[in-house]
């Protein structure tokens, strides 16, 4: 995981162009607005000194995939920019290229995040929450020691009512346990 670099706009694009990747989220993003989500990301990073990092795959992984691509998305830390009742919180999040889920890599990745958090940025816990039918990532909330916390489960404000995934789960990890 590293900072992002000019060079990972064009397969962020790509990424979040997939149908796949974006199926939880409210859809696609066209290439200004995954341009400008990177943008939004460096100034997360300026402001609270950690963000979510690119993630790219070790050289042994990526001539194992049918791209021959590095830049695998992103995983790390954010402050959402919404209002919600488990707020204020940081949220541990990732989003992958389809061609790398079922390999391990967002629990790695998310493990070390998670290291990060409760060492050198010094955080006390973490939050990340997705729509209950995003099994993929609630198995790897699960598998970094995150609890479901069913009393914070949220309709997502960002979300206008009726949209089938603004109601969200809520899972939990703290510093000492």
């Amino acid at each position: 995981m590293r900072r992002w670099r000019e060079a990972d706009r064009l397969p962020f694009q790509r990424l979040n162009a997939d149908p796949r990747v974006m199926e939880f989220m409210p859809g696609p993003l066209d290439p200004g607005a995954s341009d400008e989500l990177i943008d939004r990301i460096e100034r997360h990073f300026a402001r609270h000194g950690f963000g979510l990092w690119a993630a790219e795959l070790r050289q042994d992984l990526s001539q194992d995939l049918s791209q021959d691509r590095s830049f695998a998305g992103f995983i790390g830390l954010s402050v959402p920019g919404f209002v919600a009742g488990f707020m204020p919180a940081v949220e541990i999040g990732w989003r992958l290229r389809a061609d790398c889920w079922g390999r391990g890599l967002a629990t790695e990745g998310a493990r070390a995040v998670v290291a990060h958090a409760f060492t050198a940025a010094g955080l006390a816990s973490l939050v990340s929450f997705t729509a209950p039918a995003n099994l993929r990532s609630r198995r790897v909330m699960e598998k970094i020691g995150m609890s479901h916390d069913a009393s914070g489960d949220f309709d997502h404000p960002l979300l206008p009512a009726g949209h089938p995934l603004r109601r969200h789960v809520l899972y939990r990890i703290d510093r000492d346990g």
